[in-house]
């Protein structure tokens, strides 16, 4: 005889709700005190976005990964620590950095490849637990990230880097507790980092990134918005989707891990700006934000307009949180994909264009 337990609390006809895809969001928790990191919207380095520099697996990896584009002559190649790869999660510590240094470019304050921050702030900004757990994970994300060294001679911010380097140069714990927890850290990015920062080499993420749980979710999210950008859609097929992603997983394997991401994001639309969909062969990422799509990157038949220096700063009163120069390359891009003219008023034209993009989208 089977007997059935009820919980006499919830009623039949009330099943509880699955679980969500997505993390909880530990951003909701009221600490006025870091309410102002907020405005740093998350940016990403194009370099390491279209290149699977960081690990997938959620054990140590000591593999070594060497990877070359089609014509050979452009190699990158990752070798690991004692302690293993950094992994994609180890990336959200070079997000807030990226994201710190690019709001105070915006604000035209001087940077520098050194960034102190408290330790507390990151763990809130990008979602993480903020008790024991957490600042030993940020300990351990940095040993991994100094300790992770790249070769590679792909181009970032028109230098070419030769040499042996990581992701990190050095990281130092300026303060800490008496229980030995740290409170202010000083981080110095690799020049390799530094230099796609300068030449404005980053990409605005969704903040919901650091709520993705898991790490092919959130590798997926960073091809579709460095291939996608504001497309329509972008179409792969396994074999090199697997590639991009550094997946050590079979190929049959990996197929099944896409096929349930893309099940659960039909079932939720969890994954952030893009929809991932499987026809045949092929993943397909199509753009969510369907009524404005063009394509982010500069193009060569763009209108030659000139704007002033002044006009940036009233952009940013126009358009706030927004990077003013990534809204810039939308622009020119929107005149070059709709066969336009050189506008008579080039300031004019720009400042009305981010006060209809911060009309759509708000706050960054």
């Amino acid at each position: 005889m089977v007997c059935e337990i009820t919980n006499p609390a919830i009623p039949k006809d009330e099943a509880p709700l699955p679980r969500s895809p997505l993390l909880p969001d530990r951003q909701e928790q009221g600490d006025f005190f870091v309410c102002d990191i907020f405005d740093a919207a998350p940016k990403g380095d194009m370099a390491s976005m279209a290149h699977p520099i960081f690990s997938l697996s959620t054990k140590p990896d000591h593999r070594i990964r060497r990877y070359e584009d089609e014509s050979g002559r452009n190699h990158l190649e990752v070798k690991p620590s004692a302690d293993g790869l950094a992994t994609i999660h180890d990336r959200d510590v070079l997000i807030y950095c990226i994201s710190q240094i690019m709001a105070a470019l915006n604000e035209g304050r001087v940077v520098n490849r050194t960034i102190r921050l408290k330790a507390y702030d990151l763990l809130k900004a990008t979602n993480r637990v903020t008790d024991g757990r957490g600042y030993e994970g940020l300990r351990a994300a940095l040993t991994r990230l100094q300790g992770t060294q790249i070769e590679t001679n792909i181009v970032t911010g028109g230098e070419e880097q030769l040499d042996i380097f990581s992701l990190i140069d050095r990281a130092r714990i300026v303060r800490q507790t008496r229980d030995g927890r740290m409170q202010e850290i000083e981080i110095e990015l690799s020049d390799w980092v530094f230099n796609a920062i300068q030449a404005r080499e980053v990409l605005t993420l969704h903040r919901n990134y650091f709520r993705l749980r898991k790490p092919l979710e959130r590798r997926l999210y960073e091809l579709a918005r460095k291939h996608c950008g504001r497309k329509l859609e972008w179409r792969v097929g396994f074999p090199v989707l697997q590639r991009k992603c550094g997946s050590a997983s079979t190929p049959r394997e990996f197929r099944r891990l896409v096929a349930n991401i893309a099940r659960q994001d039909e079932a939720y639309d969890h994954i952030p700006d893009y929809a991932i969909r499987i026809e045949g062969t092929q993943v397909i990422f199509r753009n969510r934000e369907t009524d404005t799509l063009i394509e982010a990157t500069p193009a060569s038949d763009a209108p030659r307009v000139f704007l002033a220096v002044d006009t940036y700063d009233a952009a940013r009163e126009v358009a706030p949180g927004w990077d003013i120069y990534q809204l810039e390359l939308e622009w020119r891009s929107w005149m070059s994909d709709g066969g336009l003219d050189a506008p008579k008023d080039a300031d004019r034209a720009f400042l009305g264009f981010c006060r209809k993009w911060y009309e759509k989208r708000g706050k960054a």
